[in-house]
């Protein structure tokens, strides 16, 4: 089921396929076919999308991101949803309520 509403730290992140990201200088950017725009991501935004590549809830990126940088965890939380709310209006990733399968790996 794709989500609709505020996303939280048990929702499921995916990037979606429409898009080409280059690393520009420790930086990602990104040109999304979809709509056409660009965007700038920066270092922090790179590392999460980094993460995007397979299905991911919201609370192991602010965990791998806790134990990258020095963050309060509160404020990693707020900012990590809200970047991921707008990459959703933005069209850029999928977010959905359900639990990621365990392929056993």
């Amino acid at each position: 089921m794709i989500h609709t509403e505020s996303i939280t730290l048990s929702d499921m992140i995916v990037s979606c396929e429409q898009n080409i990201v280059s690393d520009m200088g420790g930086e990602k950017v990104m040109l999304s076919i979809r709509n056409g725009n660009y965007y700038n991501l920066g270092t922090t935004g790179g590392r999460i999308w980094d993460f995007l590549g397979e299905t991911i809830s919201v609370q192991e990126i602010v965990d791998r991101l806790l134990s990258e940088y020095d963050v309060d965890q509160t404020e990693c939380e707020r900012q990590v949803i809200a970047f991921l709310d707008h990459m959703r209006k933005e069209g850029l990733v999928l977010v959905t309520q359900e639990t990621k399968v365990n392929s056993g790996t």
